[in-house]
C-alpha cells in the first residue's frame, strides 16, 4: 500500500465550521463546532457556542468531556448537531478567534475551507 494514500486527508465531504447563528445554513450537512460544555445528560449536551449562543449537540460523548469540545456531525436543526465525533480542546480555549474564524469561513474567504 502506498503511504502517500494512507496519510491522504479524505477532501470529499469537507465539514463546514459554524457556530450557532451559521448552523441553521447548513441543516442536513457535515458541520464542526466548538461549544463551551453547560450541561450534560449523557445523550445531549447543552453548550454555548463560540457566538454566545445555546447549541445542542446530540450523541454519545466521551465519558469525561473538558469545558471546551469540538464535535463533528450532521446539522440536524437551527440549534443542533448530531455528533459523530467529539473532541477535547481543553478547559482555555479562545472562543472570540474561533468564531472569527467561522465567519471567514463563511464569508468572503469561504473557497479557502471547501
Amino acid at each position: 500500500m502506498d503511504i502517500i494514500a494512507e496519510l491522504a486527508m479524505d477532501t470529499s465531504n469537507p465539514a463546514v465550521f459554524v457556530n450557532a447563528e451559521l448552523l441553521g445554513r447548513y441543516v442536513g450537512r457535515k458541520v464542526r463546532a466548538v461549544i463551551q460544555v453547560i450541561r450534560n445528560d449523557g445523550t445531549a449536551v447543552i453548550g454555548k457556542s463560540t457566538d454566545e449562543k445555546q447549541m445542542i449537540v446530540k450523541g454519545l460523548p466521551p465519558s469525561q468531556l473538558t469545558t471546551f469540545v469540538e464535535v463533528i456531525g450532521i446539522a440536524d436543526g437551527q440549534n443542533s448537531i448530531s455528533a459523530d465525533k467529539w473532541t477535547n480542546f481543553g478547559d482555555n480555549f479562545d472562543t472570540f478567534t474561533y468564531n472569527k474564524l467561522c465567519q471567514l469561513a463563511n464569508g468572503e474567504y469561504q473557497h479557502l475551507f471547501l
